[in-house]
């Protein structure tokens, strides 16, 4: 009995597991064989075209030499820091104000998801008009009486990746506020009746109940944020270009632009490797504490 049970069970699901061949196919040959790809092309002297050629380490000497690479860096933390924190607090903040059962709900929530459907270019060049000193925000104050009023942080170095922020929170936070609703909407009625029999204020109540239950809800939004921080680039593109000067350069416009403009594919591959390095050490110690302590327990 003990020996046909073997092929029973390697006949269950079967046709699940023909049906994932594609998919674990496509994973293995395009995303695992395209990065080993990558990896071992950006120790080589490629320029047009991939060749052979290897040189060690001098993409990537000459990679962290570079001060539009390195200011590329600080305008991805900075932006990501910002992003990460702002958009779970807004996104929150929304979502709890949504939960009271307010008027016109529906309308609320369309209205605050919209931006999410636009394309980042749609909403850059938006961004960039509204934030134009000559017709945008500035403009409008000072038209008002407020001649004093000074508004352009496209057009300003020092604070340009704020503005690029600005427009990054009003698309992604819509997102964001629905999940975090979604979640709150799983909460038990009982654990509110609870809460307030006991007289615990509203504000422990998110902090020490509702928040923590809602922890899965949370990782998944700071999956999606951490994606969509990594990968910024149309927002760059569409309102500012990465200037003033490169003031808001960030690592995935620097990779697009050594491989097609200066058509430099081994500068190119080892801005790739870096950014790639950075999601593994990030992604790796998380995936083990959040599942290893787990399997631990």
């Amino acid at each position: 009995m003990a020996a046909a049970t073997g092929p029973v069970r390697w006949h269950r699901n079967l046709s699940a597991k023909i049906a994932a061949i594609p998919m674990i196919t496509t994973a293995l040959v395009v995303f695992i064989g395209g990065t080993a790809w990558t990896v071992l092309y950006s120790f080589t002297s490629s320029k047009l075209l991939p060749r052979e050629k290897f040189v060690g380490l001098a993409q990537y000497e000459r990679l962290w030499s570079s001060s539009k690479w390195l200011i590329s860096i600080e305008n991805l933390a900075i932006y990501g820091v910002f992003s990460l924190v702002f958009s779970l607090l807004i996104g929150f903040m929304l979502a709890a104000l949504l939960d009271q059962k307010i008027r016109f709900e529906d309308t609320f929530r369309t209205i605050l998801l919209y931006p999410f459907a636009l394309s980042f270019i749609v909403t850059g060049l938006a961004w960039q008009w509204i934030l134009n000193p000559d017709f945008g925000i500035q403009h409008v104050v000072r038209s008002l009486g407020w001649e004093s009023f000074s508004f352009d942080p496209l057009y300003d170095p020092d604070i340009v990746i704020y503005g690029i922020l600005i427009a990054g929170l009003w698309q992604g936070t819509g997102l964001i506020m629905c999940l975090m609703l979604a979640g709150l909407r799983g909460i038990d009625e009982d654990i509110w009746k609870a809460a307030k029999i006991d007289g615990i204020p509203m504000w422990k109540t998110y902090i020490f109940i509702v928040i923590p239950m809602m922890r899965g809800i949370f990782i998944t939004a700071i999956v999606l944020i951490a994606s969509g921080i990594i990968k910024v680039y149309d927002l760059v593109v569409a309102q500012t270009g990465g200037g003033p000067g490169i003031a808001s350069e960030v690592p995935a416009k620097y990779v697009y632009d050594a491989m097609f403009l200066s058509q430099n594919l081994g500068q190119g591959f080892a801005a790739s490797t870096m950014m790639l390095l950075t999601v593994i050490i990030i992604v790796v110690p998380w995936a083990y504490l959040e599942f290893g302590g787990k399997r631990r327990g």
